[in-house]
């Protein structure tokens, strides 16, 4: 089971996701959608037959699928709203967030004791440098999925080792 706060978090942190109303887009394009305690996907058909079949109460709808929050655990929704952005991200976009998804701990000058989720989220977002890292505030950086305390803690500490420190 999982809540509208989890569907908002994560369609929100994607990178160019934006909130509109219980909608969010890419590209000016719907992805993910909160309606009546359910999700909805814009996912393309193969991927929408993955869900119907995980999940006997979702139902088929018009360009995707949608799901009782009640239903789905929240690292299914992470999964399919993740897979409901890329089809829909711009593919510059879409190509940045797929490479992402295999990059390792030590990407660029980032340090390795971050971990692959905080390493995968900066990548995500075209972060991999300790430079670009140190443009930011760490409420942009906490608000990138899979960036939490401990990476956080290692990046101050790298960036105080060469006197720099996080924007705002």
């Amino acid at each position: 089971m999982t809540t509208a706060a989890q569907l908002r978090k994560t369609a929100g942190s994607l990178p160019e996701a934006v909130a509109d109303g219980g909608a969010f887009t890419v590209g000016g394009v719907v992805f993910a959608a909160l309606a009546d305690k359910q999700a909805e996907l814009r996912l393309p058909a193969a991927e929408v037959a993955e869900v119907l079949a995980a999940h006997p109460s979702a139902t088929r709808v018009r360009g995707g699928v949608r799901v009782p929050l009640a239903d789905i655990n929240g690292q299914q929704l992470n999964h399919w709203v993740r897979r409901a952005w890329l089809a829909h991200a711009p593919e510059p976009l879409a190509a940045r967030a797929r490479a992402a998804e295999s990059a390792e701990p030590g990407t660029g000058d980032l340090p390795r004791a971050i971990g692959r989720p905080a390493t995968r989220a900066l990548a995500d977002a075209g972060i991999t440098t300790l430079d670009q890292v140190a443009a930011l505030t760490e409420a942009e950086l906490l608000a990138l999925h899979g960036m939490g305390p401990k990476a956080m803690r290692i990046l101050r500490e790298a960036l105080a080792e060469t006197g720099r420190s996080l924007a705002g």
